[in-house]
């Protein structure tokens, strides 16, 4: 995933702001300019064409799904449980909020264009970079002898699937998103543990409840 400086992230926060209330129209890299009070040059500079522009933005979007790709702790059953809460009340928040949803619409209203490629960059710098890092996470629980599964990828996106469940559809339908993120993700984790969570030899199960 690329790596954004501080000024970057907040010219890629104004232009998913500028999206989200004036649509695919209102991006325009004057406008932008204007409203991140930086200069076209520096934005052709740091993100080339338009198409430049929306794969930064979109994995930038993608990068506050965190994971545990640059932690250096050893995993145990307890921080593991926390990094998968994380990584499920991120991917929650994220996809509940105004800029997901507003991205996927623009995406498919656009899919029937000659040439419109907003919908492979939202695969492609969105979706595959964040379960990528999270097949990464299961991956290392599993060598950690943490997590029991024959596919990092099926285990995955059963956490996906437990965490979001239909969530897109009812946020491009236009209703709000959820309420209690974090007891969502809990939720989710729990049930995910219970299938994938492998018993410690002290004979005590791997955090399957969501008791702290």
């Amino acid at each position: 995933m690329p790596e954004f400086t501080p000024r970057q992230n907040e010219v890629l926060e104004q232009a998913l702001r500028l999206l989200v209330e004036g649509g695919d129209r209102a991006l325009t890299t004057s406008g932008l300019a204007r409203a991140a009070n930086c200069s076209k040059e520096s934005l052709y500079k740091w993100f080339g064409d338009r198409d430049g522009l929306l794969a930064a933005m979109i994995a930038h979007q993608a990068s506050k799904v965190r994971t545990l790709e640059r932690s250096k702790e050893r995993l145990t059953a307890e921080n593991l449980r926390e990094h998968l809460e994380t990584f499920a009340r991120d991917l929650i928040e994220v996809l509940s909020g105004d800029i997901s949803p507003a991205l996927n619409r623009l995406a498919i209203g656009q899919s029937s264009r000659d040439g419109s490629k907003l919908g492979k960059l939202l695969v492609e710098h969105g979706r595959r970079q964040i379960d990528r890092r999270a097949v990464a996470l299961m991956d290392t629980a599993k060598r950690a002898g943490l997590l029991r599964f024959d596919d990092a990828d099926a285990a995955y996106h059963t956490l996906y699937g437990l965490a979001v469940s239909d969530l897109h559809v009812r946020m491009l339908l236009g209703e709000p998103g959820l309420k209690d993120t974090a007891r969502q993700a809990e939720r989710a984790v729990s049930a995910f543990l219970a299938l994938y969570g492998v018993r410690q030899e002290s004979g005590e199960a791997l955090r399957l409840s969501s008791g702290r």
